[in-house]
């Protein structure tokens, strides 16, 4: 007898600009994957900005990371080698950044996506990681965002439209708010059905197996 699959819905605290949640993002979908027919995801990213007071122009990264986190030359280099074989390992390129650029607006896009339903906000994500980390774009640049929008299935016309003006601006700051209340100060930070995390850009493995955990306990609480 067939046995129906777990409803599990997915909160990823995550922003544009953070490696370790494209890193993330990856390991997570290859391990829902493993999981095959035994759960549905509904899945929903939720903003997080780790430079909102960043300026328009951005910062050049190695003069971003020696500032906010001391780290010199070679500590930079050795960090963006074991980043880039961890990516590798799930699939994510990382091409050359000069800079360190602000993503509100990305949250921005996202969060209209995600009223849109089905997988228009993950689609989205994937090609603003995929921009601004192998491709090295601008994803604070309006026509960035306008193109990479209209790529992923999205109205440029409406995605222009709300990047002119402040549309959802006042919802990604609720948004951003309420996680921090609720204790989220590093990301990514994978919340399982609004009551389990699992933080920072784990193995495969690691979220397959809390993944099996938490539809076992829910399949069991329910029969």
């Amino acid at each position: 007898m067939s046995t129906a699959a777990v409803p599990l819905r997915i909160d990823i605290v995550s922003d544009v600009a953070c490696p370790w949640c494209a890193v993330g993002l990856a390991s997570l979908e290859r391990a829902i994957a493993k999981l095959g027919g035994d759960v549905t995801i509904d899945l929903h990213f939720q903003p997080f900005e780790l430079n909102p007071q960043m300026a328009r122009e951005g910062e050049a990264i190695g003069e971003h990371l020696a500032r906010k986190y001391g780290m010199t030359a070679e500590q930079l280099e050795q960090s963006q080698a074991a980043l880039r074989a961890r990516g590798a390992e799930v699939g994510v390129v990382f091409g050359e950044r000069e800079r360190i650029r602000n993503t509100f607006d990305a949250h921005r896009l996202l969060h209209w996506a995600g009223t849109l339903g089905g997988d228009r906000q993950l689609v989205l994500k994937r090609a603003l990681l995929q921009a601004y980390f192998t491709d090295g774009a601008d994803v604070s640049d309006p026509e960035v965002l306008v193109r990479v929008a209209a790529a992923s299935g999205l109205d440029a016309d409406e995605a222009r439209a709300i990047l002119a003006g402040d549309r959802h601006a006042d919802d990604v700051r609720r948004e951003e708010r309420r996680w921090l209340d609720l204790g989220i100060r590093s990301v990514p930070a994978v919340v399982i059905e609004q009551r389990h995390l699992v933080s920072g850009g784990q193995p495969v493995e690691v979220f397959e197996q809390a993944l099996r955990q938490i539809a076992g306990a829910k399949r069991a609480a329910q029969s």
